[in-house]
């Protein structure tokens, strides 16, 4: 009995020192509105890995990636946590479309067709280069599917469009490619 009458004891003594005192306890309640709207996309870190859109966004080399990104509204999306396989055509590869292509896709009723082919370079997931596989075949996000070609170190997709190198970032991994991958005519 003596001792569960100091095991109380010693319990009540930890309550009550553990317990906020009263008369210096105040209340503050934030009433601060200048925090940025937005999701994952606003959020500022400049000490964790970059995810696949700020990877893209400090490249010289996919302006083009990014503003089509931006005006289809997939910064969000692609800002997430993910996992992402993106396959990240460069400013070059852009230009090698006909002339007028991207300028038209970038109208504010080519919204979804933007999407579409957008959606069509990114695979839900990591795939690291040594999980590819000659013959694989990717289902990309927007549905339809791209195949992979992978020789003697070499990953093509579709059989035309050539893997320049890899990027890792913190939601997923980027393929930096140097042709556009149009998804095939819907039937």
């Amino acid at each position: 009995m003596k001792k569960l009458f100091i095991f109380f004891l010693v319990i009540g003594s930890l309550f009550a020192c553990n317990a906020p005192d009263s008369s210096t306890t105040t209340t503050t309640t934030s009433t601060d509105q200048s925090a940025p709207a937005g999701g994952q996309e606003n959020v500022q870190d400049s000490l964790s890995a970059k995810d696949v859109v700020k990877v893209a966004m400090s490249s010289p080399d996919h302006t083009t990636l990014v503003a089509a990104v931006k005006q289809a509204d997939l910064v969000s999306s692609l800002s997430n946590a993910g996992p992402f396989t993106v396959f990240a055509p460069t400013n070059a590869a852009f230009d090698k479309l006909p002339a007028g292509t991207v300028d038209g896709l970038m109208k504010a009723d080519k919204k979804e067709d933007l999407q579409n082919i957008l959606q069509y370079h990114v695979y839900v997931g990591v795939l690291k280069p040594e999980y590819l596989t000659d013959g694989q075949t990717l289902n990309m996000v927007n549905g339809d599917n791209v195949t992979l070609n992978v020789k003697d170190g070499k990953i093509t997709l579709n059989g035309n469009v050539n893997v320049v190198t890899t990027i890792p970032a913190s939601n997923g991994i980027i393929y930096v490619v140097d042709g556009v991958l149009l998804p095939p005519a819907k039937k």
